[in-house]
C-alpha cells in the first residue's frame, strides 16, 4: 500500500526528505514551496531546492504567496490526500491546511521538543551549548511546533560541529525517519506521545545585531556562538583600519590562552574576552573569500593591542 501524499518544503534539509519518500514508493501529487526569489549578484530568480528537486521527478509544484488563501486551500482540499508531509516549508498553515488530508500533517523538526520550538533550532542548540539534539516528527496543530511526537532520532553534538554540519547530520537522519513513520503509519502503529510543557525554549530568527560578537562574554561562550552562526550569517566583529571599520566573520575558534580588557588582541588573533580568551582561526573579511588565520594575517595588519569593535 502507498500513501498519497503532498510534499512542503522549502531548502536542501527538505529536498532530502522529499527525496526518501518517493524513494520509498509513496505517491507524492504536489509539491508545495516558496515561491522564486532574486539571488545573487545578477538577481537572476532561482527556483527553491525542493521546486528544483520536484521538476526531476515530475512532480506538479505550487507555490502559493500565502495558505490564508482560501482558493489555496481548496486547491489542497482537492487532492484528495491521505496526508501531507512538512519540512522547513517556511509559512505557517492554518487550521484548515491542517484538516484538508485524510491523516492531517506531519511535519519533521530539527531538536528535541519541546526544547527549541521556531525557526532556528539548529542555530540555538550550538549556541546555548548543548551536546544533543536530534529530529522528530509531530503530528501539526496550530500552535508553533507543539503537536505530539511521532518519531524521534538522537543526534550527538560534536565540539567541533558547526551549524552546517549539523545541519548536514539532522537532514540525513531526519529524511530517513519519513519511510519508518509512513510505514507505521500504513499498519496503524505510529503512536503520538504528547510533548511536556516543561523546558519549553523557542528558537528564534538570529538577527544580525545578535550575531555580533560581544567580546565581555567568556570565550567558550563565544566559541559556541561562532560555531553556531558558520557558516550563515556568520559571528561578527569590527576591524579597526586606517579606511575606518571594516567587518570581519568568525568561520571558526577556540579557546586560547591569556587575558586581559575583552575586545583586545593578546597575539595573532587570539583575542582577550570577559573570561579567558578565543583563537580565530578562520574569517572572512568583508567582500572577500574565507581563510584561515595566517592567510588574513597576510593581508591585514592586526598588531597585539587592537581593540576589535
Amino acid at each position: 500500500m502507498t500513501l498519497r501524499l503532498a510534499f512542503m518544503g522549502t531548502p536542501d534539509f527538505a529536498a532530502r526528505s522529499l527525496a526518501e519518500i518517493t524513494a520509498a514508493g509513496h505517491e507524492v501529487v504536489r509539491v508545495y514551496t516558496q515561491p522564486p526569489r532574486r539571488r545573487g549578484r545578477g538577481q537572476s530568480e532561482q527556483k527553491t531546492p525542493v521546486h528544483q528537486l520536484a521538476e526531476v521527478l515530475g512532480i506538479a509544484v505550487s507555490t502559493p504567496q500565502s495558505f490564508r488563501d482560501p482558493d489555496v486551500i481548496a486547491e489542497l482540499a482537492s487532492l484528495d490526500l491521505d496526508l501531507a508531509a512538512v519540512v522547513a516549508y517556511g509559512q505557517i498553515l492554518p487550521q484548515a491546511a491542517l484538516d484538508a488530508p485524510r491523516l492531517g500533517c506531519l511535519n519533521l523538526h530539527a531538536s528535541l521538543l519541546p526544547r527549541w520550538r521556531g525557526a532556528a533550532p539548529i542555530q540555538r542548540a550550538i549556541m546555548a551549548g548543548d551536546d544533543l539534539t536530534g529530529v522528530q516528527l509531530q503530528q501539526m496543530e496550530a500552535g508553533l511546533d507543539t503537536g505530539p511526537i511521532l518519531l524521534s532520532e538522537t543526534v550527538r553534538i560534536a565540539p567541533t560541529d558547526t551549524a552546517a554540519s549539523l545541519h548536514d547530520k539532522l537532514m540525513d537522519a531526519g529524511a530517513l525517519m519519513w519511510p519508518r513513520a509512513l510505514a507505521a503509519l500504513e499498519r496503524g502503529t505510529l503512536e503520538a506521545v504528547p510533548q511536556s510543557e516543561a523546558g519549553v525554549t523557542y528558537a528564534r530568527k538570529i538577527s544580525s545585531d545578535e550575531a555580533r560578537i560581544d567580546w565581555t562574554r567568556p570565550a567558550g561562550e563565544l566559541a559556541d556562538h561562532v560555531r553556531g552562526l558558520s557558516p550563515f550569517p556568520g559571528a561578527w566583529f569590527e576591524l579597526p583600519t586606517e579606511k575606518g571599520p571594516v567587518r570581519v566573520k568568525v568561520l571558526m575558534a577556540e579557546r586560547g590562552e591569556g587575558g586581559g580588557a575583552p575586545g583586545t588582541v593578546l597575539a595573532g588573533l587570539t583575542i582577550a574576552c570577559g573570561e579567558g580568551a578565543l583563537s580565530l582561526t578562520r574569517l572572512q573579511r568583508e567582500g572577500k573569500g574565507a581563510m584561515d588565520a595566517e592567510t588574513f594575517l597576510n593581508g591585514n595588519t592586526v598588531p597585539p593591542g587592537t581593540v576589535l569593535g
